[in-house]
């Protein structure tokens, strides 16, 4: 593979190291792609999940109080759930005569501000006293800074069930990076209820291929290794392989597993199992990730490109006919008519990164170049 990267001279050191960890975040999963090809050791749970074990979003409205003078201003939203809120924990609050809270008294408080609160359960789950972290973003203060999140009640993404799973407060951290409008409280949730992973149902679950292995190829090989007896009686099960599970390709993301009446009873020995079968996954080294905003491409090894004729601005590059790119200066520059030699010599000529990127989506957008093209 070829990686290549340029900053711009008064790019910030901050700026450089996020590039740099963009591109090796990128090298890394392309190396796990690799290495799935390479038949090193890959296993079933290590390119996919149960259907049912998936990240929730817990989110609530809340209040900020504390602020600076940036909270909301003028709005009567904020003033209302601030009026009841002091009324609930005994506030002086008057009424009208029809027994509504009066607001003047709290119409100029800029010290206050309504949130948007969100927390992630992971897809484990978790239990009554387990500590989540906490998103808080404003929906009208200019600034969160120095702010505290009231006790917030969190709910579950479930608009029809009005349950609380969780109770949210605590002071608020505002990152130095991010915009003053957001912030965040590590460990401010505490779980009230449990939130649970249901992975299956009648002896039937469901996996989910992770999106960089998903294709029909992937999930036909499942479905084969699955159901394939002499795979299925490694691990100590004593029951016979053939009455052990069978599985169905549906799409390229899903496979259904059926798991046999026998282990109905116990299917985590099943499941635990089916995840520990090696698999062996057909070449991705035909693919091309692109990270425009950091200025980073990395580019498979297989990723080919057809016969063209490539001018930009005043370089010449002719690919095809010959056994591979010639420069208009008519020195050879690779074997084979492949993408990451055209990097290179472009790279060899200081063309810069944002130009290979566009000569890359020119070749794609005419059908050129032979792989997957994906922007990050």
């Amino acid at each position: 593979m070829v990686s290549r990267q340029c900053a711009p001279r008064n790019r910030s050191r901050r700026t450089v190291l996020r590039s740099i960890c963009a591109a090796l975040g990128v090298w890394m999963a392309l190396c796990t792609i690799g290495r799935a090809a390479s038949g090193s050791g890959l296993r079933l749970g290590d390119i996919c999940r149960l259907k049912g074990q998936e990240t929730n979003t817990l989110h609530g409205l809340g209040l900020v109080v504390g602020l600076r003078g940036t909270g909301d201003s003028d709005a009567a939203p904020t003033a209302r759930a601030l009026a009841r809120m002091m009324q609930m924990m005994g506030g002086p609050m008057t009424t009208d005569r029809f027994g509504q809270l009066n607001l003047d008294d709290v119409a100029d408080a800029r010290n206050v501000a309504m949130v948007f609160v969100t927390a992630e359960v992971p897809a484990v789950g978790a239990q009554p006293g387990d500590s989540l972290d906490v998103t808080v973003n404003a929906i009208n203060a200019k600034s969160l800074e120095g702010g505290t999140l009231m006790l917030t009640p969190l709910l579950g993404p479930r608009a029809d069930i009005p349950m609380v799973y969780a109770m949210a407060q605590g002071a608020l951290s505002v990152s130095l990076d991010g915009p003053p409008t957001s912030a965040t409280i590590q460990g401010g949730a505490k779980m009230e209820a449990a939130v649970t992973a249901s992975f299956h149902q009648d002896g039937l679950i469901t996996l989910v291929l992770d999106k960089d292995f998903a294709s029909f190829d992937t999930t036909q090989r499942i479905e084969s290794e699955i159901n394939n007896f002499s795979q299925l009686t490694q691990g100590g099960l004593d029951a016979d392989s053939s009455s052990l599970a069978s599985a169905r390709a549906i799409d390229q993301l899903h496979v259904e597993v059926q798991i046999a009446e026998a282990y109905r009873n116990d299917p985590i020995k099943v499941i635990s199992f089916l995840l520990t079968i090696p698999i062996q996954l057909s070449s991705r080294s035909t693919r091309v990730v692109i990270n425009e905003r950091e200025g980073v491409v990395v580019i498979g090894e297989d990723v080919e490109i057809a016969p063209v004729l490539i001018t930009h601005r005043n370089l010449r590059i002719e690919a095809g006919g010959s056994p591979g790119f010639v420069a208009v200066d008519g020195a050879e520059v690779s074997a084979n008519a492949k993408l990451k030699n055209l990097a290179d010599a472009l790279n060899a000529l200081d063309v810069p990164t944002e130009d290979l990127i566009a000569i890359i989506k020119t070749l794609k957008r005419k059908g050129d170049l032979f792989g997957e093209v994906v922007f990050q």
